[in-house]
């Protein structure tokens, strides 16, 4: 394998190479596969592979031998996480429950990469209906971190972290409910992006529909950007969806972060925990930006303990989800979520407004806090990829202790965050931080992510 295999390469580069002639669709999706027919059979990043996918990098090829390109993604490869509807596959959600029915339209994110001229190269996996951040599932099995095979990827974008760090494609679609972007993103040393709520329409809405978002996962940041400029495109199936902004999310994410005040953020709502190396990743990225010519201050948000908010979302959506499904399935679902439903979602209806309540408590905190500061810098997990094979025990203290007690909060606040590298641990692991910006400044999360990305020159994939 050299720098020259155009599975290595990221969607910036291969669209040069296209516009030059100097490599064909055809040719980079080829690259793709080999890399998939040797390592997936270990990684397990698929739920499903499109049959099609060379029939569409063909007819990539053509347009752009006519000069004619149909999009901003003509001839990329990208893989859609198995939450979202791809016409003609079915959506299993990594369950025994669901049917092998195949899906009739596209999901809107889905369509916007198609429109763009993309090549679907398959399904990536995901934890049963996207409940959880370890990387296994009852219909698919265990995903395994590329990193090393003993640990996990993470979830519940599984498929997509582990297909993004083993150069499956340069562009992958996850969601984000608690942090299924941003956790996968860190555990395989890639990038992830968490946007607004509402910047990227979704339809059908899964469990989560409240706190999710869907998002680009890249190896690189203006991979993720670019990606974002095809999925945030209005659509009316999406009543809560964003009005079409027309701009490049490119635009600008070269200006740095000269004069913007970033605070350094320890705790949110409570005191989650951190290991040493991670600590050492966060001022690792703090000192990088300062460098960069942000100012950095600690500071606390004031918010509330959001564990208790997002424990009785979580919960209450899971209640519904086993409601859902027929009595005769239920012994089919991963255990932990009939743990957690019955734990958490049994609630009146008072209480759970009363949660919401505290939410809006939480993003009234969030939006006070970034009028004094223009960012925020956090750890993204609280350690590397744990084992890819150890079982889910006690799942409600996992998520704040060992999952994603440091990417929930955003989802409550609905605001943009971003999971960015910052290099291997001692063990050769994958570490990341989080920046995150007031709702809607997108732009300033992809600034401070390519900012911190530059400074730090991270690896993007093993080599293997």
């Amino acid at each position: 394998m050299t720098q020259t295999d155009p599975a290595l390469m990221e969607a910036e580069e291969l669209l040069t190479l296209y516009a030059r002639r100097a490599l064909s669709p055809v040719e980079a999706l080829k690259a793709v596969t080999e890399r998939i027919a040797r390592m997936n059979p270990w990684v397990n990043a698929f739920a499903a592979l499109n049959p099609r996918a060379l029939q569409q990098a063909g007819e990539s090829e053509a347009r752009w031998a006519a000069g004619r390109p149909m999009g901003g993604l003509d001839g990329v490869p990208v893989t859609v996480k198995d939450l979202l509807n791809v016409a003609g596959f079915p959506t299993r959600r990594g369950s025994r429950t669901t049917e092998a029915t195949p899906a009739t339209e596209d999901a809107p994110s889905v369509l916007g990469l198609k429109q763009a001229g993309a090549v679907i190269i398959g399904k990536t996996t995901t934890t049963e209906f996207g409940w959880k951040s370890p990387g296994d599932c009852p219909l698919h099995g265990i995903t395994r971190n590329p990193w090393n095979r003993e640990r996990t990827p993470g979830g519940s974008s599984s498929g997509a972290g582990a297909a993004a760090a083993a150069c499956f494609g340069p562009l992958h679609i996850g969601t984000d409910a608690g942090g299924s972007i941003r956790i996968p993103a860190a555990f395989c040393g890639v990038v992830g992006v968490k946007p607004s709520f509402g910047r990227i329409p979704q339809w059908p809405l899964g469990a989560f529909a409240n706190v999710a978002v869907a998002g680009p996962m890249a190896r690189g940041v203006r991979d993720a950007a670019l990606m974002m400029n095809a999925m945030a495109r209005h659509d009316l199936r999406d009543p809560f969806c964003l009005p079409d902004e027309k701009r490049d999310w490119r635009d600008g994410i070269e200006e740095g972060v000269t004069g913007l005040r970033v605070a350094l953020v320890r705790r949110m709502g409570f005191d989650a925990p951190l290991d040493a190396e991670g600590e050492t990743a966060l001022m690792q990225a703090a000192r990088a930006l300062e460098a960069a010519g942000a100012v950095i201050e600690e500071a606390d948000p004031q918010l509330p303990d959001t564990r208790a908010i997002f424990g009785r979302v979580w919960g209450v959506a899971l209640s519904r989800l086993v409601a859902s499904v027929p009595e005769e399935k239920r012994h089919l679902l991963d255990d932990g979520i009939a743990e957690v439903a019955a734990a958490e979602g049994q609630m009146s209806a008072v209480d759970f407004l009363a949660a919401d309540a505290l939410r809006i408590e939480a993003a009234h905190a969030m939006a006070r806090f970034h009028q004094r500061f223009d960012l925020m810098l956090t750890p993204c997990t609280p350690t590397a990829a744990f084992g890819a094979d150890q079982p889910t025990l006690h799942p409600r203290m996992a998520l704040w202790r060992d999952w994603a007690p440091w990417t929930f909060t955003h989802n409550l606040t609905r605001q943009p965050a971003i999971s960015v590298p910052v290099g291997l641990d001692s063990e050769g692991m994958p570490r990341a931080v989080q920046v995150a910006a007031a709702l809607y400044r997108d732009d300033l999360c992809f600034q401070a992510a390519r900012a911190i990305e530059l400074a730090l020159q991270t690896q993007p994939a093993p080599i293997l």
